[in-house]
Parts: structure tokens; C-alpha cells; sequence
């Protein structure tokens, strides 16, 4: 099990930029594909990105695609994401999350992932 905590969430305006980071405990951080996901209020949990397990592949959704990157540091246990060019529609809290599986491919589902953290919110004003 790894634990997560998550930090740099804020308000910002629209435009502006934020960067999210995920500190992990646990020695097997670096095995698991991590993943950025959002839930707005009265929305389902939402995928935004993944990375994979040593950082050579990153997946996004389409709707922060070009403007998010995902990135890990298996050195210092951390994932980040930083967003740019945010906007309204991109209020939410966000959580990271660590794969339930060992040295896989990153997932989309939320059901994939068995370690969360608590959250971090966004809020980008228009």
C-alpha cells in the first residue's frame, strides 16, 4: 500500500497556472503507474492523466490534453501535474492515485487504482 498526499491546489484565474504535487511513502512508489483524477460537485470522479511507472509514457484526457503534463520523480517519491492555460470548467478536486498492480500500463478507471490521496482543490475563476 502506498500512501498519498497531495498539495499546491488553490484559487487562480482563468489562464493562470497552478502545479500539483503527490508525495508517496512506500519503497514500491516507483512500481506503480500513478494518475491524476478530478471530481467536480455532483460530477463522478473523473480521469486527467496517468504516467507510467518509470515515467516514459503519459496519457491524458482530451479535455486537458496540451495544457496539463503529468510527471513523476521516483528519487524523491513525488508525481506532479502542471496545469496551464486553466479554466472554469477545470474546478475540481483533485486527487492522485497509485495502481492496485505492480509494473502495468497506466489505467483510466478509477477502479484501478488502490491507493488515494485525500484531495486537493482547484478553483480557477472566470
Amino acid at each position: 500500500q502506498v500512501q498519498l498526499v497531495e498539495s499546491g491546489g488553490g484559487l487562480v484565474q482563468a489562464g493562470g497556472s497552478l502545479r500539483l504535487s503527490c508525495a508517496a511513502s512506500g519503497r514500491t512508489f516507483s512500481g506503480f503507474a500513478m494518475g491524476w483524477f478530478r471530481q467536480a460537485p455532483g460530477k463522478e470522479r473523473e480521469f486527467v492523466a496517468a504516467i507510467s511507472w518509470r515515467g516514459q509514457s503519459t496519457y491524458y484526457a482530451d479535455s486537458v490534453k496540451g495544457r496539463f503534463t503529468i510527471s513523476r520523480d521516483n528519487a524523491k517519491n513525488t508525481v506532479y501535474l502542471q496545469m496551464n492555460s486553466l479554466k472554469p470548467e477545470d474546478t475540481a478536486v483533485y486527487y492522485c492515485a497509485a495502481d492496485k498492480v505492480l509494473y502495468r500500463a497506466p489505467r483510466y478507471n478509477p477502479g484501478d487504482y488502490g491507493s488515494w490521496g485525500q484531495g486537493t482543490q482547484v478553483t480557477v475563476s472566470s
